[in-house]
């Protein structure tokens, strides 16, 4: 069955996507829904007020109008009016108001982001399927799963603050299935705490044991590039589809109005394609720390000086708010030097920019939409973890998956310099390009239809799950 199409509106199905208020996982449930809503479901589509304002000025006041089956609901976030492009923090969420006018359809299940979990009691009232969208890595995921374990074995709290320095977070643990040899300072860093009651280690508990509660849990990856992880998942969890790269699946939607909705907080700038135009194959590293990670001015600094002082040509991409607590200003000698190589802007399509031949390398913090992203187009990676789970990420690409190296930390211009060099020329760049390539392709089959898994998962998504008059596979 490829779709559910019906001609009559309030005889479709109708899923409520409710996303966690950051850019990073609002992106990957809008392509979910707009995959459901393909597939015949009418979908509400909820944001908190203060990120509506924001998806409403990048994107223009009438980009969210004219689409009966796919309509954007906001809830209180709690927070005061503000036009500053920044991500605020967990806000406090008000109960979903699942009321429907006479022209849309009842609920019939529910899809939250997987920290979300105050839309179980709704599913459950209302006695529909509940679905947890887990928008980071499965290993990320799994790196949480054990966070009980990790206290238990007394991983958390820290002793104190000398814990983070002297070797306590470098020991190899082999009892995590699937992570053999990973070590504590590569999972999520949460449990980096000397506090027992830390409010965000006991919330990650918290709502990792809520997940076993949902109907499913749903996942943007793709079977062989995390297998063991989710076969260990599998065993933890209610039923796991794997539903990645979900940008490959929406290649299959030929729909011009889905096309044009659109979840960018900040404007993006197309000149930045145009400039990549100009450039040779495989001559440019793209270098963008996400929407949330900041750093110091230092670090900053750093990273200029080591990307001018590998010559080798950048796009950057550096928001205003980088720099914790102050604006991000450029050695003006820096943009002089480089003003013929490089090119800096703010924002941009990175799902063009990425699959753009002349990009061969990826300068990142890990975040699982800019991974996924890169090993789908090939791309290999200098790694530069911020918080969460991007560690493990890090981790799985470095050792793994073959596809990425480190930077430190305390980050110094020459490491910088000499992995630039290393990734866009070396033996160990060549090497890890050969292995982008390979997931890459592995990546398109997972995707491919009718065959492809991730593909298949889809439907077994709706058809399993999503369509079920109950909600099924309790633990």
């Amino acid at each position: 069955m490829d779709s559910i199409r019906s001609t009559h509106e309030l005889d479709k199905p109708h899923a409520v996507c409710i996303p966690y208020p950051a850019q990073g996982l609002i992106n990957p449930m809008l392509k979910l829904a707009k995959i459901l809503n393909h597939k015949g479901f009418h979908i509400t589509f909820v944001n908190t007020e203060f990120n509506h304002r924001r998806l409403l000025k990048s994107r223009g006041p009438d980009s969210l109008r004219g689409f009966p089956s796919f309509r954007f609901e906001t809830i209180p976030d709690g927070l005061a009016p503000s036009d500053a492009d920044s991500t605020q923090d967990i806000p406090a969420l008000a109960k979903l108001n699942t009321t429907c006018t006479s022209n849309v359809p009842p609920v019939s299940c529910i899809v939250s982001d997987g920290f979300m979990s105050f839309s179980l009691a709704a599913a459950q009232e209302l006695g529909i399927p509940q679905v947890f969208f887990w928008t980071p890595s499965a290993c990320g995921l799994l790196g949480y799963m054990h966070y009980r374990d990790l206290a238990e074995k007394g991983y958390f709290p820290l002793k104190d603050a000398t814990d983070l320095t002297n070797g306590h977070l470098e020991t190899a643990l082999d009892w995590i299935p699937s992570m053999k040899g990973i070590r504590p300072r590569d999972l999520p860093t949460f449990l980096r705490s000397t506090n027992p009651d830390d409010f965000l280690f006991n919330y990650f508990i918290q709502e990792t044991d809520r997940r076993k509660l949902a109907s499913a849990i749903v996942i943007n990856t793709f079977d062989p590039l995390e297998k063991e992880v989710l076969e260990s998942l599998q065993a933890l969890l209610p039923p796991v589809y794997t539903i990645g790269p979900l940008h490959f699946l929406l290649k299959h939607i030929e729909d011009q109005n889905l096309e044009c909705l659109g979840s960018n907080l900040w404007k993006e700038d197309p000149k930045s394609v145009e400039w990549l135009d100009s450039k040779k194959p495989n001559s440019v590293v793209y270098v963008n720390f996400g929407s949330i990670t900041v750093m110091t001015a230092n670090q900053l600094i750093e990273f200029t000086w080591g990307l001018a002082n590998s010559q080798k040509e950048f796009l950057w991409i550096i928001r205003p708010d980088i720099v914790s607590g102050e604006e991000a200003i450029l050695p003006p000698e820096f943009v002089e030097e480089t003003k013929e190589r490089g090119m800096l802007t703010s924002w941009c399509p990175q799902e063009q920019v990425l699959s753009h031949l002349a990009i061969r390398g990826f300068l990142t913090h890990s975040e699982w939409n800019s991974t996924l992203e890169s090993i789908s187009n090939g791309v290999p990676m200098i790694c530069w973890p911020f918080f969460a789970e991007q560690q493990t990420n890090c981790w799985f690409k470095c050792t793994q998956w073959g596809i990425g190296m480190e930077i430190d930390n305390n980050v110094k211009r020459d490491e910088v310099e000499s992995l630039v060099r290393e990734l866009m020329v070396g033996e160990k760049g060549k090497y890890m390009k050969k292995k982008a390539m390979e997931w890459k392709r592995l990546a398109e089959e997972a995707a491919k239809k009718p065959t492809g898994s991730s593909y298949l998962n889809i439907h077994k998504l709706i058809n399993q799950i999503l369509l079920s008059s109950e909600t099924t596979n309790q633990k």
